[in-house]
């Protein structure tokens, strides 16, 4: 069995703390999420880069995997990679049946032995709940495709014993309004039940995939908008983009760095309406080019005759 060093897979310190794993984690997911990336083998590292953070965002499964990495540094790092004889995870960071999916090495670590119910038949008892992490783009709450989900779940016989494991997609429509944290109950999609009882639900909880223009504010966008000095001066009309394309926007002249300009119903969409998109000003000094335009900016400071740091002397 292939040992996984989860710290390596995010491009991580061993000592990192859980806001540099998280940045790493949701750089590298939106790297390789298969709906967008080009990398070969994306849905692969996608996994893994997923498997390194289910562990490493706990704490008591990181320590477990702590403690093992640290035996297997002792013992040279051989491969193939077995857990030491009598080796045991402390348990607490416990195991969902959503991380069913996961490399062998990461099943060997925190599932356990699955255990047999015993002999005869089981009494009825209604199946597992399951929970998934579902990251989804800031596009698809515009959307109105359904968005394809899989997983695994594991496959009972008629006593109750797990005997493998199976796959199951569905389609999902995101809900209008949807925000990170939420989640989306799809019923009756979980674990089999036993017996007649009925099967558990799948619980989706919804991630948003950082987006490389937009933060995100409740149900409102925020953007930057870089402009030129000349444009925050004298005022200018550019094009911004939206989630659903580009709009124009007018930059008031005399514009301050850091000034906010709403533009009402381009956010995010909710229960209650629409959100806005905020766009935040933010002056770019271009890189001067030969002498001509250095005598030009000499000659704009030599004409406006402008202390910014006059309030300094007040």
């Amino acid at each position: 069995m292939e040992f996984k060093d989860y710290y390596a897979l995010l491009d991580v310190e061993p000592d990192a703390d859980n806001t540099t794993i998280k940045t790493a984690y949701r750089r590298l997911a939106r790297k390789y999420h298969p709906d967008i990336s080009q990398e070969d083998d994306a849905e692969a590292k996608f996994k893994e880069v997923a498997e390194a953070w289910q562990v490493l965002k706990d704490a008591d499964k990181r320590a477990d995997y702590d403690q093992l990495r640290a035996m297997r540094h002792q013992r040279g790092g051989r491969e193939p990679f077995e857990p030491p004889p009598g080796w045991q995870p402390s348990g607490r960071g416990g195991f969902d049946p959503s991380d069913a999916g996961f490399s062998d090495f990461f099943e060997s670590l925190f599932a356990g032995a699955r255990q047999s119910r015993g002999a005869g038949a089981p009494p009825a008892q209604r199946g597992q709940d399951v929970e998934i992490e579902l990251p989804i783009f800031l596009e698809d709450t515009v959307s109105s495709e359904s968005k394809p989900v899989s997983y695994k779940l594991p496959k009972y016989n008629e006593y109750g014993q797990v005997i493998g494991e199976q796959s199951k997609s569905l389609n999902v429509k995101i809900p209008a309004g949807v925000t990170g944290g939420e989640r989306i109950r799809l019923k009756g999609q979980g674990i089999a039940g036993v017996g007649s009882a009925p099967a558990g639900d799948v619980y989706l909880h919804v991630r948003l995939v950082p987006h490389p223009l937009f933060d995100v504010e409740g149900h409102n966008l925020i953007i930057t908008v870089p402009l030129a000095p000349w444009e925050a001066a004298l005022g200018a009309k550019i094009e911004v983009p939206t989630l659903t394309g580009t709009i124009q926007m007018s930059i008031p002249a005399h514009s301050q760095n850091g000034k906010k300009l709403r533009i009402t119903g381009k956010g995010l969409p909710s229960k209650s309406g629409q959100g806005d998109l905020i766009a935040v000003l933010k002056v770019v000094m271009p890189d001067i080019t030969g002498k001509d335009v250095e005598q030009l900016w000499q000659q704009l400071a030599d004409k406006a005759n402008f202390d910014p740091r006059a309030q300094w002397s007040q």
